[in-house]
């Protein structure tokens, strides 16, 4: 099991029945004694950018749920630093955040590479303690990220797929019901 760290994945247990985070994979972008933070990469939240910020209107981009604390907030994980100044690097090539106001000006010049910018609306977060506990209690397992699983282009498998980077030892949880009563 590999320790958390920014970059980190965290895998939900294929039982795992908090509707938060069922069949998910979290990318941690922090953690230090105090706690953890990072976003959902697979779960789609169902309203555009547009539909959240009403200046936007015709930029229909999608967004994340990153998770179930302060859902009223705004974030974005990049592969652009070129582009994007001020993200703080997460893993080689991805990086959390940055200059909004430049990420609007790219939108709205029609010149941001959507392959490379993911946004969420609220975000994963632990407490101090909080997430090694989740992890003893085997709610989880991790894996290094890759720019790849980040960015996934269909979230509805990237749960099989960030399983399968497991091993082939894990390969088998990738088929288990989610209510294993109703089998």
């Amino acid at each position: 099991m590999t320790s958390p760290a920014p970059g980190i994945l965290l895998i939900s247990d294929p039982f795992l029945k908090d509707p938060s985070f069922m069949r998910t994979v979290v990318l941690l972008c922090d953690h230090t004694d105090e706690g953890s933070f990072g976003f959902v990469l697979n779960r789609p939240f169902g309203q555009t950018l547009n539909q959240l910020l009403p200046d936007l209107d015709g930029f229909a981009i999608p967004v994340f749920y990153g998770g179930p604390v302060q859902p009223d907030t705004l974030h974005f994980i990049h592969s652009l630093p070129d582009h994007i100044p001020d993200g703080q690097e997460v893993i080689d090539g991805v990086f959390w955040g940055g200059n909004f106001e430049q990420v609007l000006t790219l939108i709205r010049n029609r010149t941001l590479d959507l392959d490379k910018i993911r946004f969420f609306l609220g975000y994963s977060g632990w407490g101090n303690g909080q997430l090694h506990g989740e992890l003893e209690e085997k709610s989880w397992l991790t894996a290094n990220g890759s720019k790849g699983l980040v960015f996934h282009p269909n979230p509805e498998i990237a749960w099989k797929d960030a399983v399968r980077l497991l091993g082939s030892a894990y390969e088998e949880i990738i088929n288990y019901p989610i209510d294993p009563q109703l089998n």
